[in-house]
């Protein structure tokens, strides 16, 4: 046995109704090591994990850590035992302060009473070590995402964390804020405390992680070392293609006779976006790249209405509307997939039919519900269209993959057949594969005749799917790009990048 080894899960298997989750997986973890768990959405990444913490129990296999068996009954048990995990969405109250955040539950007292003196001293200290400098006794809400994800961190490593579990740690955070965490990481990593590594995001995998697991369908694919396989190596192994395979992309045709479906002339909300313009052709894919920050969302929230437009016109198929209120758009046939689909996009406790003719049902109106056979055969429409994975159209949304979940956003809005579809950041936190078919969903789209928007923060699939490229910095238009002839060095270039970082167009080819 590898005397290096704290965690070594063994054998583990689980069957849910009508799946075998995991089906005879093994994951060793050494002590002070940043270990990459890795694969498809559905391929058991969560399961095992959830083994591990004990949300979910194994019906074969065993656990031991340094040198003992376990057998974690709930999360507490498991962080009891030195298992701490920062989920991707931030299980804090923000309605807290800070120092409230890291001690809850476990708060000192002083003569009968919570020793607050104690608590805000000791978190203020703790904070330190992570080189965040915040007062601990505001609440958590006043932080932006990044604070947020440390302080997680933070109250994970206090309770004498042995393993850390860091799932998507990095999906909400701009590239400054990625290099202070990765900087924590490898503190924690020097004090001897280990961490399993989920992302999407496989240049980081490669920056950060010592060695990799790949999963595939609930069953083990390999252990790699970090310098010991490729990017392309361990895509292939992770989909089980070749790459070219999943990514063998064309962009849609753009007809030079289109008619304009989208008009923006001037159009603005004081402080978030600035005097914008931009038409839109018919059956054209039209990008929006740009840093945080930069004004792609909050154009997007203006199209639909999320945002009331203070100035400016809107045309569409040249005739002036007025977008006062979702509503609105939607009546007009504008669709939209937000940022966050946690948060605003899916219904968590409903069903993936209930949440597929959601948006329908909102245009028909309260006078005119949906029988329930119209929504069984709308569910299973785009359940068979968009290949989601489900044993049916009743399972809770909730208990979906990533990628799944945004298939069924997809369905939601393709169900009431808009002409323009707005998707912002459509493949954030989903596997490569589940990526490429969004991507090639968005094309086919595009082909027959529908209108897309895609805000994306990955400059490659901008680049690879858009006929045009707007870009954005500080809330104006910084520039238009031809998506064909664009390089990623020309959008860098415009971007800001040069700018913030120093970094020229002809740095960035000749890096490349």
């Amino acid at each position: 046995m590898d005397h290096d080894v704290i965690l070594s899960m063994q054998g583990i298997e689980i069957q849910f109704p009508g799946v075998k989750a995991l089906d005879g997986v093994d994951f060793s973890l050494r002590r002070g090591e940043v270990h990459a768990l890795l694969g498809e959405n559905g391929a058991g990444k969560s399961t095992l994990i959830k083994c591990l913490t004990g949300v979910n129990k194994m019906d074969a296999g065993k656990i031991i850590l340094e040198g003992k068996e376990i057998r974690p009954t709930n999360p507490q048990n498991a962080v009891d035992m030195g298992i701490s995990t920062v989920f991707q969405e931030i299980n804090l109250c923000d309605n807290l302060s800070v120092a409230e955040n890291i001690f809850i539950g476990r708060q000192p007292m002083k003569h009968g009473e919570i020793d607050w003196k104690t608590i805000n001293k000791r978190s203020a200290e703790l904070l330190e070590r992570f080189r965040v400098h915040i007062d601990v006794t505001r609440p958590l809400a006043q932080y932006s995402t990044a604070i947020q994800q440390m302080v997680s961190i933070a109250r994970a490593v206090d309770v004498d964390a042995k393993v850390l579990i860091l799932d998507e740690p990095t999906s909400s955070l701009d590239s400054d804020e990625v290099t202070k965490l990765f900087d924590v990481m490898r503190d924690l990593k020097a004090r001897g405390i280990s961490i399993i590594f989920i992302t999407h995001f496989l240049d980081q995998v490669f920056e950060m992680s010592d060695r990799m697991t790949v999963l595939r369908n609930g069953r083990l694919v390999g252990v790699y070392n970090a310098n010991e396989i490729t990017k392309l190596e361990l895509v292939s192994s992770m989909i089980g293609k070749d790459l070219d395979q999943i990514f063998d992309l064309k962009r849609a045709a753009q007809r030079e006779d289109a008619p304009q479906m989208l008009e923006a002339d001037h159009i603005g909300v004081p402080g978030k976006v600035e005097d914008i313009s931009f038409d839109l052709k018919k059956g054209e894919l039209l990008g929006f790249a740009g840093l945080l920050g930069s004004g792609r969302t909050e154009t997007a929230e203006m199209l639909f209405g999320v945002t009331r437009m203070h100035n400016g016109d809107l045309k569409i198929a040249g005739i002036p509307v007025k977008i006062g209120e979702p509503i609105d758009a939607i009546n007009h046939k504008i669709a939209f997939c937000p940022e966050d689909r946690k948060r605003d996009g899916i219904i968590g406790d409903l069903t993936i039919r209930e949440n597929i003719a959601l948006a329908l049902q909102a245009r028909r109106g309260m006078m005119r519900p949906m029988s329930r056979k119209e929504q069984d055969e709308l569910a299973d429409k785009y359940i068979k269209l968009l290949a989601i994975a489900t044993p049916d159209a009743e399972k809770k949304i909730r208990e979906l993959s990533g990628g799944n979940q945004q298939k069924v956003i997809l369905a939601r809005w393709m169900a009431t057949e808009p002409d323009l579809l707005i998707l912002d950041e459509p493949t954030r936190g989903i596997d490569v594969g589940a990526k490429a078919e969004i991507q090639r969903l968005m094309l086919q789209m595009c082909g027959d005749g529908m209108s897309i928007i895609f805000i994306s923060s990955e400059l490659d699939e901008i680049i690879r799917c858009s006929n045009r490229i707007i870009v954005m910095r500080d809330g104006k238009k910084a520039g238009e790009l031809d998506g064909a002839s664009c390089t990623q060095a020309l959008a860098l270039h415009k971007e800001g990048f040069s700018v913030r970082f120093g970094i020229g167009a002809t740095d960035y080819e000749n890096e490349n």
